[in-house]
């Protein structure tokens, strides 16, 4: 079940972003507010654009992520952190809201009823992801970041890459500081690049998985979660805002869930 109701050590559950929480890449979405900043030109927007649609279509592989990893280094080289986030500010609502997942949203709000903290970690940068996850209610961020000068603009380098082995090690961490069990805890993905991801955790899921992803999780005996119902936050009703008899039918629902998907995983181990 998703409820925690012992006195054991504190559990988490860990979400990616883009295409997990969010149908989009999360930073590639700003493109155009970014252009309209001034921030990038048109032949930026249109390339931002392209990466996005190869991103949706096949998602990204190491080599991919380490070309993105280096365009947008490259790319912010002298922004100024504080129109970025201004930038961010101003058109979360706008471009956000409307591409986050129903089922991720709820998700997230079951654990939060289950007593567990709700963490999103991504590859994306921290001017980008720290506002997304406040809107999401999510509990902490894990997500790249920048090195940025004393005149207050990045200078191109990267102080924490928040991608593959990088992205366990940061969980690890977080967990050992805030004492979560890792082992009680769950994680939610959609690319094969964050497999230390799942691994680290008792609870793995790949949600919307890409191909490599998909071999993986029926190697392990993963469950495979599909996401596809975007929503507007500022639409949706709250699961919290529900009558109580409601809250309980949706708690043994998903505890449900849970133990057929368990069950259904010891059955492919065992075939």
């Amino acid at each position: 079940m998703l409820v925690d109701n012992d006195d054991r050590p504190a559990t988490a559950a860990f979400f990616d972003l883009d295409k997990t929480i969010i149908a989009k890449s999360s930073t590639l979405a700003f493109s155009k507010s970014f252009y309209q900043g001034g921030l990038i030109n048109r032949r930026a927007v249109l390339r931002s654009a392209y990466a996005q649609f190869v991103y949706l279509v096949g998602g990204a592989d190491h080599d991919q992520m380490e070309r993105m990893r280096e365009y947008l280094s490259g790319l912010v080289t002298g922004w100024d952190v504080q129109v970025v986030k201004d930038i961010v500010a101003e058109t979360l609502h706008t471009i956000v809201d409307p591409i986050v997942y129903d089922e991720a949203v709820t998700l997230i709000e079951e654990h939060h009823l289950a007593g567990r903290e709700v963490v999103v970690v991504s590859s994306s940068g921290a001017e980008v992801v720290e506002p997304i996850g406040e809107m999401l209610g999510a509990d902490r961020v894990i997500a790249t970041r920048m090195v940025v000068g004393d005149d207050g603009k990045y200078t191109g380098e990267i102080d924490f890459y928040a991608y593959g082995d990088n992205k366990a090690e940061a969980i690890r961490e977080l967990a050992k500081d805030k004492s979560y069990d890792l082992s009680r805890s769950y994680a939610y993905t959609d690319s094969a690049t964050d497999l230390p991801m799942l691994e680290s955790v008792g609870h793995p899921y790949a949600v919307n998985p890409d191909r490599a992803l998909r071999r993986a999780a029926a190697d392990h005996g993963w469950p495979v979660l599909v996401f596809s119902k975007p929503v507007a936050l500022r639409q949706r009703a709250s699961i919290r805002d529900a009558p109580k008899p409601a809250i309980a039918a949706a708690a043994i629902s998903a505890g449900a869930a849970a133990a057929g998907l368990a069950w259904y995983a010891v059955r492919r181990r065992r075939s």
